[in-house]
């Protein structure tokens, strides 16, 4: 996994559940073991990483709506 000193190896977009003209984004990266996210208000204070298989169940989590 990534440090948050490594975040300029990643490239972060806009999250697609981030609310349409919010200024409340958050953003997230790919990487091979898994994704990576961040406060796009705050980018310098770092990343979260997540492994692939716990990133997969959040994102079943949220879209059937359980989060």
């Amino acid at each position: 996994m990534q440090t948050p000193e490594q975040s300029h190896l990643l490239t972060f977009r806009k999250s697609s559940y981030s609310q349409g003209k919010t200024q409340n984004c958050v953003e997230v990266a790919d990487f091979p073991a898994g994704a990576a996210v961040r406060d796009s208000k705050n980018p310098e204070f770092g990343h979260l990483a997540f492994a692939a298989d716990e990133w997969r169940a959040f994102l079943d989590e949220l879209k059937t709506d359980r989060l």
